[in-house]
């Protein structure tokens, strides 16, 4: 019984993990581009190798304040695809060049991934970083896939 139990609970947990694997997938294929402009902060992680924290300018945006402690926001999206605040995210039908965003208000705005990890030695590269490129699902959900410089090219 007990190696049931453990067959089961282990089947549960890896379903689970493959599922919201499959998501973010699915949120990569199939995303829209959006590009969020960085106020980035560049450690280092003596456990982890080398990344950078990412906070979005768009998290200093003082019309979060007013909006509940998670929800989603609609981004205006110029000819570049950079994202901008527009209103919350009362799920209105979108307008043209625009986009559902989720957020998390604990601790402050949280938007997208907060952390860029890249390789040893190559921080120099991502110096030039002035946008994150994140793929946003139509619900808002978003995944982070690399770094802009300020032309909108890929680092």
């Amino acid at each position: 019984m007990r190696k049931v139990i453990l067959t089961l609970t282990t089947v549960l947990v890896l379903g689970t993990v493959n599922f919201m694997i499959a998501g973010k997938e699915r949120t990569l294929r199939s995303g829209q581009p959006v590009l969020l402009k960085l106020a980035p902060v560049d450690p280092r992680s003596l456990m982890q190798g080398d990344y950078m924290i990412l906070r979005y300018e768009l998290e200093r945006d003082a019309r979060f304040e007013s909006l509940g402690p998670e929800g989603v926001i609609v981004l205006g999206l110029d000819a570049n695809q950079v994202g901008s605040f527009a209103r919350s995210g009362d799920r209105e039908p979108l307008g043209e060049n625009e986009c559902f965003l989720q957020f998390k208000h604990r601790r402050g705005i949280r938007i997208g991934a907060n952390a860029f990890f890249f390789e040893e030695g190559s921080a120099g590269r991502y110096d030039r970083a002035e946008y994150g490129e994140l793929r946003v699902d139509a619900n808002g959900k978003s995944v982070l896939v690399g770094l802009r410089d300020e032309d909108f090219k890929p680092l």
